[in-house]
């Protein structure tokens, strides 16, 4: 059985209390637990360094829920990765810029909410976003991972996060997008 760090990288402001962030965490724990090992942290809830480092060692798949705020991940969770990411542990120099990553047996998914329409994403070169995709706006996250050495899995997306949204269609889609990316994969190891 495989071991899965899940990380809840939301920050609790006034405008937005995590209850969005809060549902995605449950609906993926009870989706993945029965087939992986769990861990957890509350990024908000404070970490500790040391132990921190030992769940991304003990992890195969780090997955990842967080807000995308102002076209970036919550500063309390830039905080995190410069708190835990240490030299040495996760990366290391290389000959090339980049490639010193030290997890490179690990995986990692996002799965992220958007105050964005989609809509807002694919547009043209005069539109706000000058027609990135949502992976282009999360490319430095991706980068970060990357650095470190991990593999991505797809990101998943829930947009407007901002409005009362269909829970009951995002949760169908958050099920399938781990059953396709997740669960498929370590049911197929347990045979």
């Amino acid at each position: 059985m495989k071991n899965i760090l899940l990380i809840n990288g939301h920050d609790v402001l006034q405008r937005a209390k995590g209850q969005l962030t809060d549902h995605m965490i449950d609906l993926i724990r009870e989706e993945v637990s029965p087939h992986f090992e769990l861990k957890e942290t509350i990024i908000y809830k404070g970490y500790n360094i040391k132990e921190e480092i030992e769940k991304f060692q003990w992890a195969d798949i780090v997955l990842i829920q967080t807000p995308i705020y102002w076209f970036s991940i919550p500063g309390i969770f830039k905080k995190y990765f410069d708190d835990v990411f240490m030299p040495d542990v996760f990366f290391t120099k290389a000959k090339e810029f980049g490639r010193g990553g030290l997890l490179t047996q690990k995986e990692y998914m996002l799965s992220v909410t958007w105050g964005a329409h989609i809509n807002a994403f694919n547009g043209s070169q005069d539109s706000f976003l000058e027609g990135y995709s949502p992976d282009q706006v999360l490319f430095p996250l991706y980068k970060i991972f990357e650095y470190c050495g991990l593999n991505r899995l797809p990101t998943f997306s829930i947009y407007s996060a901002m409005k009362n949204l269909p829970l009951k269609e995002y949760t169908s889609q958050l099920q399938d997008h781990l059953q396709r990316h997740i669960i498929k994969g370590e049911e197929s190891n347990a045979l």
